[in-house]
């Protein structure tokens, strides 16, 4: 299969790519800058600039794009950037894909959306079905899936991924907590009750391949675990699997002063479950948050 992928070069993207080509199929990268090898393609998203060409030549495409949630202290300028950076990418592939002959336009579109739709959840499960909730990333995933529409409305089939937390050492939400957890400095965040949708780095890129190869699957898809934990439970496992204490709590009013607005979404709590993939008949290779946890600490 010829794959065309925007956001390459992230935490997911690079992972991604390399498990696609391995698995024998053609990829392009969508990069800003000039090309440097043969695989990539120029764009400019913000600016809505994407040779139809690039995207005609592929049988799928995959919208990773994003600006990372966790990166930096939000601000005003910071939040806008992380609305834009996954509207203009995934409005931009849209409308180039929908502007296509019939023909020459990809099957399938798999856009990047995240578990932030829901907004807090309490201790109350949802599946995919569940309405949008409140709050700013609920507003960003709002629009960021609604920009798929224009592929959607020209028959191609868009599949939103609304992905939950991959777990790996090496990014996401496990990297900055290995440090003060191996320092012996870490604890739960604010109560603690606050429910985690964790998925395994393994299980995220096999049901992403899944969902690639499934026609049958359209609409949005959770890629999340089996069994959502607190971030109390969270907090025990990863101690006790880096045989650690994590008896420092660390208050609410102390994580809004350093992570400024995003202190709310790490408060957040999100129960979500994986309706669509269960119902299709994926396996997980590592259906509990232990064996999730130990395959991240000890992966290549």
């Amino acid at each position: 299969m010829r794959i065309l992928i925007a956001g390459a070069s992230g935490f997911l993207g690079t992972r991604l790519v390399d498990r696609l080509t391995a698995d024998g199929h053609q990829v392009t990268r969508l990069v800003r800058r000039p090309p440097r090898t043969a695989d990539e393609r120029q764009w400019n998203p913000s600016a809505a600039q994407l040779d139809p060409a690039v995207v005609a030549e592929a049988d799928a495409v995959v919208n990773l794009a994003g600006a990372g949630v966790g990166d930096k202290r939000w601000n005003d300028e910071y939040r806008q950037l992380i609305r834009s950076s996954r509207v203009d990418t995934t409005t931009t592939l849209a409308i180039t894909i929908a502007g296509l002959p019939e023909v020459d336009r990809p099957r399938t579109l798999l856009n990047s959306s995240a578990v932030g739709w829901y907004g807090n959840t309490g201790d109350r499960t949802v599946e995919e079905d569940a309405p949008a909730g409140e709050g700013f990333l609920a507003d960003v995933c709002r629009v960021w899936e609604a920009a798929t529409r224009p592929a959607e409305d020209a028959g191609v089939r868009v599949v939103r991924l609304r992905i939950g937390l991959p777990l790996h050492r090496d990014g996401g939400l496990l990297k900055p907590q290995l440090l003060p957890f191996r320092l012996g400095i870490a604890g739960r965040l604010g109560s603690g009750r606050q429910w985690l949708p964790w998925i395994s780095m393994a299980d995220w890129l096999d049901a992403t391949r899944f969902v690639l190869d499934r026609d049958d699957l359209v609409g949005p898809v959770n890629l999340v675990g089996p069994a959502p934990v607190t971030n109390a439970e969270f907090t025990r496992e990863l101690a006790r699997q880096l045989r650690r204490p994590a008896i420092i709590p660390i208050p609410a009013l102390a994580l809004k002063v350093v992570l400024g607005g995003f202190a709310h979404e790490a408060l957040t709590s999100t129960r979500v479950l994986p309706g669509v993939l269960t119902g299709a008949g994926f396996t997980y290779r590592h259906p509990t948050l232990a064996t999730a946890l130990h395959a991240a600490l000890t992966a290549p």
